[in-house]
């Protein structure tokens, strides 16, 4: 007998099984994980010689909350908002809008963003954000891919030497705490609601 490699992410437990009602409800789920998105990007933690924002535990938690397609979708739609001018990411206005901040420095780390949300997504659709262990290793996956997309774009407009002093080292730590955080914080949830079953 095969053994299913799917399991339901947490947003599963509130979502209506099919029809209207559930497409209605995934379309308020990925606006509100827009309007996460946008809040967390704006909030800046001090922490060593750069601030940081909550970004990347938003992605994160939207990822292992929603499942990979869900969190895609979000993802998609957050970078569509950006790109139609929207003051959503986390140096708009005050440093441009829409495509040309997009293609600007951190626009490497916005498109790493999807490919994070996609890889914790995956994850959490197969169960791994049940156990804190797995779940550390499928973020770390994922942050890692969004830094090497990051740098890799930043290296082509600054240069690499530039690009890993400025846009990877003064990130690490703070990137670390928010993945240990994240996957710390959805295998509580889960235990939590496994006492309320």
């Amino acid at each position: 007998m095969a053994i299913a490699t799917t399991m339901r992410p947490l947003v599963s437990l509130a979502l209506p099984e099919k029809g209207t009602a559930r497409l209605a409800a995934q379309v308020f789920l990925a606006i509100g994980g827009t309007l996460l998105l946008t809040v967390s990007a704006k909030t800046k933690v001090f922490l060593g010689p750069v601030d940081i924002s909550l970004q990347t535990l938003a992605v994160l938690l939207i990822a292992s909350a929603f499942g990979m397609r869900l969190a895609v979708a979000t993802l998609v739609l957050y970078m569509a908002q950006g790109a139609m001018g929207l003051p959503v990411f986390q140096s708009s206005p005050e440093k441009g809008v829409g495509i040309a901040y997009m293609l600007g420095t951190t626009g490497g780390y916005l498109a790493g963003f999807v490919a994070m949300a996609a890889i914790a997504g995956w994850a959490a659709d197969r169960g791994f954000d049940r156990n804190p262990f797995k779940l550390f290793g499928a973020f770390m996956a994922g942050e890692v891919v969004m830094m090497a997309m990051g740098f890799a774009w930043l290296a082509l407009l600054i240069g690499a030497d530039k690009a890993w002093q400025f846009g990877v080292v003064p990130f690490v730590v703070g990137d670390l705490i928010k993945v240990a955080l994240a996957a710390s914080l959805v295998p509580a949830v889960w235990s939590v609601l496994a006492r309320f079953r």
